[in-house]
């Protein structure tokens, strides 16, 4: 017995290779992987990215520390200005060291370097 196999008609040999029904699955798979890099490099470098909100946190807490460190010394400024306005001590130390006043009675001796 000879077989004969039969020969492929001319609509078989028209046919794509890949099913027609698979080649809008691949497109749309292909186009969804596309977007997704897209929106997560824009989400890492874009405006208002990862990167953007990396550097505005690093510069609020640079300036959290400066304003800490203000308000300290807004603070001792303010203790310096009280006691300048009531202790008595702080204000004859001002007095001797800036202006060089002393008390009546008392004699200023001035020590020079010799070199």
């Amino acid at each position: 017995m000879i077989r004969q196999t039969p020969t492929p008609s001319r609509q078989a040999e028209s046919k794509p290779a890949i099913p027609r029904r698979q080649a809008p699955r691949r497109f749309w798979a292909h186009a969804m992987a596309f977007a997704a890099c897209v929106l997560l490099v824009n989400g890492l470098f874009g405006e208002r990215g990862l990167m953007d909100t990396i550097r505005a946190r690093r510069s609020y807490a640079i300036a959290a520390r400066d304003l800490d460190r203000l308000k300290r010394d807004n603070d001792a400024l303010r203790e310096q200005a009280r006691r300048l306005r009531t202790d008595p001590t702080t204000i004859e130390a001002v007095a001797r060291g800036e202006l060089g006043l002393m008390r009546p009675g008392e004699i200023l001796v001035t020590i020079r370097d010799v070199k």
